[in-house]
Protein backbone atom coordinates (compact mmCIF):
# COMPACT_ATOMS: atom_id res chain seq x y z
CA UNK A 1 0.00 0.00 0.00
CA UNK A 2 1.57 3.48 -1.10
CA UNK A 3 0.97 6.19 1.46
CA UNK A 4 0.83 9.54 0.92
CA UNK A 5 3.25 12.23 2.35
CA UNK A 6 0.86 14.44 4.14
CA UNK A 7 0.68 18.10 2.24
CA UNK A 8 2.01 21.45 3.97
CA UNK A 9 -1.39 22.73 2.66
CA UNK A 10 -4.50 21.21 2.97
CA UNK A 11 -7.65 23.50 3.95
CA UNK A 12 -11.59 23.56 2.53
CA UNK A 13 -12.86 26.65 2.58
CA UNK A 14 -16.35 26.99 1.68
CA UNK A 15 -17.86 29.94 -0.42
CA UNK A 16 -20.93 32.02 -1.03
CA UNK A 17 -21.01 31.79 -4.91
CA UNK A 18 -23.83 33.72 -6.31
CA UNK A 19 -26.31 32.48 -3.77
CA UNK A 20 -24.92 28.78 -3.23
CA UNK A 21 -22.54 27.35 -1.13
CA UNK A 22 -19.94 25.55 -3.03
CA UNK A 23 -16.66 24.16 -1.58
CA UNK A 24 -12.87 24.24 -2.84
CA UNK A 25 -10.55 21.92 -1.50
CA UNK A 26 -6.64 23.70 -1.59
CA UNK A 27 -4.12 21.36 -1.36
CA UNK A 28 0.12 21.66 -2.45
CA UNK A 29 3.55 20.54 -1.22
CA UNK A 30 4.51 23.72 0.14
CA UNK A 31 4.14 27.37 -0.42
CA UNK A 32 4.44 29.52 -3.28
CA UNK A 33 3.53 27.01 -6.03
CA UNK A 34 1.73 28.36 -9.17
CA UNK A 35 -1.86 28.15 -8.41
CA UNK A 36 -4.34 25.10 -10.77
CA UNK A 37 -7.88 25.40 -10.53
CA UNK A 38 -9.47 21.91 -11.27
CA UNK A 39 -13.29 21.69 -12.72
CA UNK A 40 -14.70 18.51 -12.71
CA UNK A 41 -16.31 16.17 -15.56
CA UNK A 42 -20.51 15.78 -15.31
CA UNK A 43 -23.48 16.64 -15.08
CA UNK A 44 -24.08 16.50 -11.60
CA UNK A 45 -20.61 14.53 -10.90
CA UNK A 46 -19.00 15.81 -7.43
CA UNK A 47 -15.14 16.35 -7.50
CA UNK A 48 -14.30 16.39 -3.86
CA UNK A 49 -14.78 12.73 -3.53
CA UNK A 50 -11.94 12.06 -6.34
CA UNK A 51 -8.99 14.40 -5.06
CA UNK A 52 -7.51 11.30 -3.38
CA UNK A 53 -7.51 9.30 -6.70
CA UNK A 54 -6.05 13.01 -8.22
CA UNK A 55 -3.43 13.17 -5.89
CA UNK A 56 -2.05 9.23 -6.31
CA UNK A 57 -2.16 9.30 -9.86
CA UNK A 58 -1.17 12.89 -11.28
CA UNK A 59 0.73 14.15 -8.01
CA UNK A 60 -0.19 17.50 -9.25
CA UNK A 61 0.50 19.20 -5.70
CA UNK A 62 4.13 18.76 -6.69
CA UNK A 63 4.40 21.96 -8.69
CA UNK A 64 0.68 23.38 -8.02
CA UNK A 65 -1.24 24.38 -5.08
CA UNK A 66 -4.29 22.83 -6.93
CA UNK A 67 -7.59 24.14 -5.61
CA UNK A 68 -10.30 21.26 -6.37
CA UNK A 69 -13.76 23.15 -7.06
CA UNK A 70 -17.07 21.33 -6.31
CA UNK A 71 -19.63 23.09 -8.46
CA UNK A 72 -23.07 23.79 -7.38
CA UNK A 73 -25.71 21.34 -6.83
CA UNK A 74 -22.99 18.64 -6.53
CA UNK A 75 -21.63 16.60 -3.58
CA UNK A 76 -24.16 16.55 -0.47
CA UNK A 77 -25.19 20.21 -1.19
CA UNK A 78 -28.82 21.73 -0.39
CA UNK A 79 -31.72 19.92 -2.48
CA UNK A 80 -32.23 23.86 -3.34
CA UNK A 81 -28.82 24.70 -5.01
CA UNK A 82 -29.51 21.38 -7.54
CA UNK A 83 -32.66 22.94 -8.05
CA UNK A 84 -30.95 26.12 -9.52
CA UNK A 85 -28.32 24.54 -11.80
CA UNK A 86 -27.89 25.19 -15.36
CA UNK A 87 -25.27 25.87 -18.24
CA UNK A 88 -25.23 29.32 -18.04
CA UNK A 89 -25.37 29.34 -13.78
CA UNK A 90 -22.17 26.75 -14.01
CA UNK A 91 -20.43 29.02 -16.06
CA UNK A 92 -21.36 31.96 -14.03
CA UNK A 93 -20.56 29.88 -10.91
CA UNK A 94 -16.75 29.33 -12.68
CA UNK A 95 -16.25 32.97 -13.07
CA UNK A 96 -16.97 33.81 -10.02
CA UNK A 97 -14.59 31.25 -8.37
CA UNK A 98 -12.10 32.19 -10.73
CA UNK A 99 -12.11 36.08 -9.55
CA UNK A 100 -12.37 34.36 -6.44
CA UNK A 101 -9.01 32.20 -6.87
CA UNK A 102 -6.97 35.20 -8.74
CA UNK A 103 -7.81 37.39 -5.57
CA UNK A 104 -6.69 34.35 -3.04
CA UNK A 105 -3.39 33.85 -5.20
CA UNK A 106 -3.00 37.12 -6.63
CA UNK A 107 -1.65 35.65 -10.04
CA UNK A 108 -3.76 33.57 -12.86
CA UNK A 109 -3.89 30.32 -12.98
CA UNK A 110 -3.88 27.32 -14.77
CA UNK A 111 -7.27 25.62 -15.26
CA UNK A 112 -7.29 22.07 -15.95
CA UNK A 113 -11.38 20.99 -17.21
CA UNK A 114 -12.37 17.49 -17.67
CA UNK A 115 -15.64 16.13 -20.08
CA UNK A 116 -18.59 19.08 -19.92
CA UNK A 117 -16.14 20.71 -16.75
CA UNK A 118 -13.82 21.66 -19.56
CA UNK A 119 -17.00 23.22 -21.86
CA UNK A 120 -17.72 25.87 -18.90
CA UNK A 121 -14.02 26.58 -18.63
CA UNK A 122 -13.71 27.79 -22.18
CA UNK A 123 -16.97 29.72 -21.80
CA UNK A 124 -15.48 31.02 -18.81
CA UNK A 125 -12.72 31.99 -20.10
CA UNK A 126 -14.40 33.92 -22.75
CA UNK A 127 -15.17 36.89 -20.09
CA UNK A 128 -12.54 36.24 -17.76
CA UNK A 129 -9.01 36.00 -19.51
CA UNK A 130 -7.29 38.09 -17.16
CA UNK A 131 -7.52 35.96 -14.04
CA UNK A 132 -6.04 32.49 -16.46
CA UNK A 133 -2.45 31.92 -17.55
CA UNK A 134 -3.57 28.82 -19.62
CA UNK A 135 -6.14 25.64 -19.76
CA UNK A 136 -5.74 22.60 -20.48
CA UNK A 137 -9.09 20.77 -21.15
CA UNK A 138 -9.42 16.90 -21.47
CA UNK A 139 -12.26 15.67 -23.35
CA UNK A 140 -14.30 18.54 -23.85
CA UNK A 141 -18.18 18.10 -24.52
CA UNK A 142 -18.41 20.57 -27.98
CA UNK A 143 -21.25 19.09 -29.89
CA UNK A 144 -23.77 16.93 -28.33
CA UNK A 145 -25.28 16.08 -31.37
CA UNK A 146 -22.36 14.65 -33.26
CA UNK A 147 -20.45 13.23 -29.55
CA UNK A 148 -24.42 11.39 -29.34
CA UNK A 149 -24.25 10.09 -32.70
CA UNK A 150 -20.50 9.00 -32.38
CA UNK A 151 -21.21 7.34 -28.94
CA UNK A 152 -24.51 5.23 -29.98
CA UNK A 153 -22.51 4.05 -33.62
CA UNK A 154 -19.63 2.77 -31.17
CA UNK A 155 -22.19 0.69 -29.19
CA UNK A 156 -23.93 -0.63 -31.93
CA UNK A 157 -20.98 -1.91 -33.94
CA UNK A 158 -19.13 -3.09 -30.46
CA UNK A 159 -22.45 -4.99 -28.48
CA UNK A 160 -22.31 -6.65 -32.25
CA UNK A 161 -19.13 -7.84 -31.96
CA UNK A 162 -19.33 -9.19 -28.39
CA UNK A 163 -22.73 -10.35 -28.65
CA UNK A 164 -24.71 -12.11 -25.79
CA UNK A 165 -26.18 -9.66 -23.32
CA UNK A 166 -24.29 -6.64 -24.15
CA UNK A 167 -25.99 -6.94 -27.67
CA UNK A 168 -29.30 -7.29 -25.73
CA UNK A 169 -28.51 -3.92 -23.42
CA UNK A 170 -27.66 -2.18 -26.79
CA UNK A 171 -30.17 -2.88 -28.14
CA UNK A 172 -32.63 -1.46 -24.93
CA UNK A 173 -31.46 1.31 -25.39
CA UNK A 174 -33.25 4.29 -26.42
CA UNK A 175 -31.59 6.28 -29.36
CA UNK A 176 -30.30 10.01 -28.47
CA UNK A 177 -30.67 12.60 -27.54
CA UNK A 178 -30.55 11.70 -24.03
CA UNK A 179 -32.84 14.18 -21.86
CA UNK A 180 -33.55 11.61 -19.49
CA UNK A 181 -31.01 10.39 -16.51
CA UNK A 182 -32.16 6.74 -16.55
CA UNK A 183 -31.24 6.23 -20.37
CA UNK A 184 -27.64 8.41 -19.97
CA UNK A 185 -26.78 6.38 -17.35
CA UNK A 186 -27.70 3.49 -19.38
CA UNK A 187 -25.70 4.67 -22.15
CA UNK A 188 -22.65 5.28 -19.53
CA UNK A 189 -22.47 1.77 -18.04
CA UNK A 190 -22.21 0.40 -21.85
CA UNK A 191 -19.85 2.94 -22.70
CA UNK A 192 -17.89 1.74 -19.64
CA UNK A 193 -18.51 -1.64 -20.18
CA UNK A 194 -16.65 -1.67 -23.33
CA UNK A 195 -14.02 0.33 -22.55
CA UNK A 196 -14.58 3.77 -23.21
CA UNK A 197 -14.54 5.78 -20.24
CA UNK A 198 -11.57 4.12 -18.37
CA UNK A 199 -9.26 2.24 -18.87
CA UNK A 200 -9.76 -1.66 -18.11
CA UNK A 201 -12.47 -0.76 -15.41
CA UNK A 202 -15.95 -2.01 -15.91
CA UNK A 203 -19.53 0.15 -15.15
CA UNK A 204 -19.54 -2.01 -12.10
CA UNK A 205 -15.99 -1.52 -10.56
CA UNK A 206 -16.28 2.26 -11.48
CA UNK A 207 -19.43 2.29 -9.71
CA UNK A 208 -17.83 0.50 -6.45
CA UNK A 209 -14.76 3.11 -6.39
CA UNK A 210 -17.03 5.76 -6.80
CA UNK A 211 -19.32 4.70 -4.10
CA UNK A 212 -16.51 3.95 -1.48
CA UNK A 213 -15.01 7.21 -1.89
CA UNK A 214 -18.19 9.36 -1.83
CA UNK A 215 -18.71 7.69 1.70
CA UNK A 216 -15.20 8.17 3.02
CA UNK A 217 -15.63 11.76 1.77
CA UNK A 218 -18.85 12.89 2.93
CA UNK A 219 -20.05 10.23 5.03
CA UNK A 220 -23.10 7.56 4.42
CA UNK A 221 -25.59 10.09 4.44
CA UNK A 222 -23.42 12.47 2.66
CA UNK A 223 -22.94 10.07 -0.37
CA UNK A 224 -26.93 8.88 -0.71
CA UNK A 225 -27.50 13.22 -1.08
CA UNK A 226 -24.34 13.06 -3.52
CA UNK A 227 -26.38 10.60 -5.81
CA UNK A 228 -29.98 12.02 -5.30
CA UNK A 229 -28.10 15.22 -6.32
CA UNK A 230 -26.64 13.27 -9.75
CA UNK A 231 -29.25 12.76 -10.85
CA UNK A 232 -31.37 16.04 -10.38
CA UNK A 233 -28.72 18.21 -11.62
CA UNK A 234 -29.06 15.74 -14.77
CA UNK A 235 -32.58 16.01 -15.03
CA UNK A 236 -32.13 19.59 -15.45
CA UNK A 237 -29.08 19.91 -17.36
CA UNK A 238 -29.38 17.26 -19.62
CA UNK A 239 -31.99 18.67 -21.73
CA UNK A 240 -30.30 21.47 -22.49
CA UNK A 241 -26.83 19.81 -22.87
CA UNK A 242 -28.38 18.10 -25.86
CA UNK A 243 -28.28 21.09 -27.81
CA UNK A 244 -24.52 22.12 -26.94
CA UNK A 245 -22.97 23.08 -30.36
CA UNK A 246 -19.28 25.28 -29.19
CA UNK A 247 -18.32 24.48 -33.13
CA UNK A 248 -21.24 26.49 -33.88
CA UNK A 249 -20.88 29.19 -31.54
CA UNK A 250 -17.36 29.27 -30.11
CA UNK A 251 -16.23 30.87 -27.54
CA UNK A 252 -13.54 33.62 -27.86
CA UNK A 253 -10.58 32.50 -25.93
CA UNK A 254 -7.55 35.05 -25.78
CA UNK A 255 -5.13 32.40 -23.62
CA UNK A 256 -3.70 29.30 -24.50
CA UNK A 257 -5.78 26.22 -24.67
CA UNK A 258 -4.30 22.60 -24.95
CA UNK A 259 -6.75 20.24 -25.79
CA UNK A 260 -6.33 15.93 -25.06
CA UNK A 261 -8.33 13.82 -26.93
CA UNK A 262 -8.58 9.90 -26.02
CA UNK A 263 -8.18 7.81 -29.22
CA UNK A 264 -10.60 5.22 -27.34
CA UNK A 265 -12.87 8.00 -26.58
CA UNK A 266 -16.34 7.24 -28.00
CA UNK A 267 -18.19 10.07 -27.45
CA UNK A 268 -14.95 11.89 -29.37
CA UNK A 269 -15.53 11.49 -32.93
CA UNK A 270 -12.86 13.52 -35.61
CA UNK A 271 -15.18 16.13 -36.58
CA UNK A 272 -14.84 17.71 -32.64
CA UNK A 273 -10.94 16.26 -31.96
CA UNK A 274 -10.36 18.52 -35.07
CA UNK A 275 -13.26 21.12 -35.68
CA UNK A 276 -13.39 22.38 -31.88
CA UNK A 277 -9.70 23.94 -31.74
CA UNK A 278 -9.81 24.97 -35.37
CA UNK A 279 -13.24 27.15 -33.87
CA UNK A 280 -12.14 28.17 -31.32
CA UNK A 281 -8.51 29.42 -32.40
CA UNK A 282 -6.78 30.40 -29.67
CA UNK A 283 -3.16 31.80 -29.29
CA UNK A 284 -0.56 28.89 -28.81
CA UNK A 285 -3.15 26.10 -28.72
CA UNK A 286 -2.47 22.16 -29.11
CA UNK A 287 -3.85 19.09 -29.90
CA UNK A 288 -2.72 15.85 -28.22
CA UNK A 289 -4.58 12.78 -29.18
CA UNK A 290 -3.89 9.85 -26.68
CA UNK A 291 -3.74 6.10 -28.42
CA UNK A 292 -5.57 3.70 -25.89
CA UNK A 293 -7.24 6.03 -23.86
CA UNK A 294 -10.94 6.31 -23.00
CA UNK A 295 -13.09 9.42 -22.00
CA UNK A 296 -11.08 9.94 -18.56
CA UNK A 297 -7.36 10.44 -19.87
CA UNK A 298 -6.23 12.28 -16.97
CA UNK A 299 -6.52 8.80 -14.74
CA UNK A 300 -5.85 6.38 -17.98
CA UNK A 301 -2.17 8.43 -18.19
CA UNK A 302 -2.03 10.74 -15.62
CA UNK A 303 1.78 11.76 -16.85
CA UNK A 304 0.98 12.66 -19.58
CA UNK A 305 -1.94 15.05 -18.43
CA UNK A 306 0.36 15.83 -15.60
CA UNK A 307 3.10 16.76 -17.85
CA UNK A 308 0.98 18.79 -20.36
CA UNK A 309 -0.47 20.67 -17.40
CA UNK A 310 3.03 21.94 -15.61
CA UNK A 311 4.15 22.98 -19.31
CA UNK A 312 1.04 25.44 -19.59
Amino acid sequence: MTTRTPLAIDKTVTLDVNGSTQRIRMCGEHAGLRPLLVVQAGPGLPMLHEVAKFQTRLHLERDFLVAYWEQRGCGPAPQQDAATVSMQQQVDDLRAVMRWFRAEVQQPAVVLGISLGATFVLRAVESEPDFVKAVVVVSADAQAADSDAAADAFIQEQSRRAGGRLRKRAMKLARPPYTDPAEFQRRTRLLADLGAIERGKSFNGLFRETLFSLIRTYGIAGAITSLRNMNLVQRRMLPELASLDLIATPPRVTVPVHYIYGERDALMPAAIVEGLPAAIAAPASSVTVVPNAGHQIHFDEPDLVRSMTVRA
